[in-house]
């Protein structure tokens, strides 16, 4: 199934969803072969999984995939690097960071500097069609993303969920390893999100810890 390659890592733990993984992959494939433009590309739909389960230090939960083929790259938030002409939410996660810690490695929206110290950037939903939103919240992702969230708090990464829709995942975290806030979309980012300081906290707690803190 060309939609359903879970990395080598992952296959255990999601096994018993597999199943379900492979039929969604038989959806995407109809879609795609009756002309409908599916993001991420098929190659990086499990691209969050590209970090190996123990190397998981902190998870950053987003909705689904930005709906424009130039910005779903199948990792939360993230987009290819670029000079200028950052997504709303990026942009106020990047005010942010220069607010909290006074200086970032990612102004250029390439948050793979992130994923390389163990930070996890995954979506709620891993597809979306192109030019629609939420357009794929129907087909059963949530079971599946919240399983790699479960086993990932489980051995104690830490939780960095912002909005309602991350914030289902609560529950599965250790209060000590959690850090919740507003939605940094241009929307609501006023209500709470800007002046947050949720990298430091992140960063006081892998340290309380004894592991490194992320370089944002």
């Amino acid at each position: 199934m060309l939609y359903c390659l879970v990395p080598e890592p992952w296959k255990e733990i999601l096994q018993e969803y597999q199943s379900q993984i492979d039929e969604i992959g038989i959806q995407l494939q109809a879609r795609a072969d009756s002309g409908e433009r599916i993001l991420p590309d098929k190659k990086h739909l499990f691209r969050a999984l590209e970090l190996e389960p123990q190397a998981v230090k902190v998870i950053i939960v987003g909705q689904d995939p930005y709906p424009n083929v130039s910005d779903a790259i199948g990792l939360s938030f993230a987009v290819p690097p670029r000079k200028s002409g950052l997504p709303g939410s990026l942009l106020n996660i990047q005010k942010e960071i220069m607010t909290d810690i006074g200086s970032t490695t990612t102004a250029d929206g390439d948050l793979t500097k992130w994923t390389s110290q163990g930070v996890m950037l995954l979506n709620r939903i891993l597809t979306v069609t192109a030019g629609q939103s939420a357009s794929h919240a129907g087909l059963g992702w949530q079971e599946i993303t919240e399983k790699i969230v479960a086993h990932c708090a489980a051995k104690g990464a830490i939780g960095l969920l912002w909005g309602s829709s991350a914030k289902e995942l609560a529950r599965l975290f250790n209060p000590d390893s959690l850090v919740e806030g507003i939605h940094p979309s241009p929307l609501s980012a006023h209500r709470g999100f800007l002046g947050s300081k949720p990298f430091s906290k992140v960063n006081q707690i892998l340290e309380s810890k004894g592991l490194s803190a992320i370089i944002w």
